[in-house]
Order: C-alpha cells, then structure tokens, then sequence
C-alpha cells in the first residue's frame, strides 16, 4: 500500500505569503494611522493641560506669567537664566513636588534639581526629539526639550531700552492679565507646537526690521545672524522666545534654509538678540520662531480662552499674523 502524504505545494505556500503580505500592506498603514491619531489626542490633552495652568495661574496671581524676569539695572551679563512661563507654572500642572525644590528667583541653570527630569505634559508624543536629553559641557543640568511655545507676538519681542514689548501674550516682565488682550481670548493665541533641536541663528541683524513676508526675506534674516545653533526649543526651564515661545511671522511649518558646515538646514528659526542679554544695555529682541510640528500639514494651538484647535499649514499669512496679537483690533473669521 502506498502511503499519501498531506500538505502545501510550493505554489500554494508562495499563495499564501503574498495574500498575507498584501493584507500586512494594508493593515500597517491603518495601525500607523491609528497610532498617530492617539498621539495627536495626547499632544491636543498637553496644550489643554498647560492652558488651563495657565488660566488657574491668572486667577491666583491676576496676571500670566512674563516670558522673564530681566534685570535691567546692569548693563553687562552673561547668558539670562531667568525662568520661563514653564517653570512658574510647574504647580498648575501638578508638579508641586519639583516646583519646591526650585527656586525661580535664582537662574535656572545652577539648579541640578532639573537635572534630567522629564516633565511628560511638556513634550508632544509625536516629536522624536523631546527623547533626546540635552547634554551641556559645563556644570549646568542636562535637559528634555519641550514642544510647546508660547505666543511672543508676531515679530518684534522686546527693547530693554524702552521696556516695550511686543504684542503677544508673553515679553520679559510682562506680567499680563485678560484686560490686556483687547482682541478677544478666543482670538488670541495662547501656546502653539514647535519642533525640539529646531536649529537658528542669533545675535545679529535682522537686516531689516520690516517683518518678512517671502521665504527669500526670511533665508536673508537667518543668514544676518552671526551665531548657529542646533539646539532651538532644548531648555524648558529658559525664558528665551527661541526656547519656549514662537512668533507668528511666519505661517506653521514653513521652510527656511539655511546652509552652514556644509549641511542645508530645511527649518531654521531667528533671534536678533537674546532677551536679557547686558541687560539694559542689550538690543532690541526680533524673532522668528515659527510653529512647526510632526503631525502631517498642521500644527495644534490652544487659544487664550482654553480652547485647543488644529491650524493647517495653508492658514492665510494675515489670519496667522492677527491671531498672534492681542491689541491689533482685527476681525478673524472664526473658520479659520
């Protein structure tokens, strides 16, 4: 008797694996779409989280934080580590524990109880660089980058000389309340994404102090500063625009190129003059640190009034600019 043996051909197992690798083809897209809708849920919960700290700080103090605490009666510093709108409002979001251990009317940068402390609220799950510690060759404590900024205006962010500052939510010793934002808390930004390692230039130029309107101009104002580093949105902590803040002169996830050591930057940011910088003796701060984020064609922003909504990358230049204000007096079409 001849025995009969039972199993796949080779045809049939090749039949197999291609019916399979097609349905894995399609499924994998899916669970990444899946995967990102979570994330982008997560990041919408972080601005929610910070605005309403923010909101439970005004009702505490009557005012929002500044940007930062300056000095103005010296006329020669080093670097200004005052603390920003992230740290001041640490008990808000309840990190009452790390906010004992701080003192804020010291600079940050002495501090080793920061050192290598994650605050999960301040990055986005999307953004592969809030994983990536921040490492300082001198004594100062290493630290998570965050992806949230807070809204310095459009462009122009501070004058020591005068004490002027610009027309966001936010400028060195600000010390802003609800009765300054004459456009409406549901008009005006509050904080909006960035991108940590956001590379930018500094302490130089701009090489004009119109606001930019083309990418060429904005190419022209990066390239005016003397100072390149790939280190934009790395100290939490820090109350510098180019660390935790953006500025509305440009529309969200615009590209500025910029070349330097033989590498093309694609993204690139700008600060005229870093604030607190020889104190009352410094320049007028300019900034160009726009709104930029991993979620494809948009950037997610929370408003003064609490609200979280999704911005798309073709916002009109105007619409983007005005709700970057907060006196400017323009009519926004609530769609956009």
């Amino acid at each position: 008797m001849r025995r009969q043996w039972n199993g796949f051909t080779l045809v049939e197992l090749l039949v197999v694996i291609a019916i399979i690798g097609v349905l894995v083809g399609l499924l994998l897209p899916a669970v990444q779409s899946a995967r990102e809708a979570a994330r982008r849920m997560q990041c919408s919960n972080n601005l929610k989280q910070i605005a309403l700290a923010c909101h439970n700080y005004e009702s505490a103090f009557k005012k929002f934080p500044p940007s930062a605490v300056l000095d103005l009666s010296v006329s020669s510093t080093a670097n200004n580590g005052s603390w920003g709108v992230h740290g001041r409002v640490l008990p808000q979001l309840e990190q009452s524990n790390l906010y004992e251990r701080v003192d804020l009317s010291t600079a940050w940068d002495g501090q080793r109880s920061i050192h290598e402390v994650k605050v999960p609220t301040f990055a986005c799950p999307s953004d592969p660089g809030t994983d990536q510690v921040r490492v300082f060759s001198d004594t100062r404590p290493s630290l998570y980058p965050t992806s949230y900024g807070f809204n310095f205006g459009s462009w122009f962010v501070y004058n020591p000389t005068t004490r002027k500052g610009g027309e966001g939510m936010f400028y060195p010793n600000s010390f802003l309340g609800f009765r300054d934002c004459l456009d409406g808390a549901s008009n005006t930004l509050l904080i909006a994404e960035v991108k940590a390692w956001t590379p930018y230039t500094r302490n130089g130029g701009p090489v004009t102090t119109v606001i930019p309107t083309t990418q060429a101009e904005a190419e022209a104002i990066v390239a005016s500063g003397p100072d390149f580093k790939d280190t934009g949105h790395t100290e939490w902590p820090d109350g510098r625009v180019h660390h935790t803040g953006f500025t509305t002169t440009l529309t969200p996830n615009t590209k500025v190129r910029y070349t330097t050591g033989g590498r093309t930057y694609d993204e690139m940011d700008f600060n005229s003059w870093q604030e607190g910088k020889n104190g009352s003796a410094g320049q007028p701060t300019y900034a160009m640190i726009t709104s930029r984020s991993y979620h494809t064609g948009l950037v997610q922003v929370a408003l003064l009034d609490g609200s979280v909504r999704s911005v798309s990358d073709s916002v009109d230049l105007t619409v983007w600019r005005s709700v970057g204000t907060r006196t400017g007096h323009e009519v926004v079409n609530q769609d956009w």
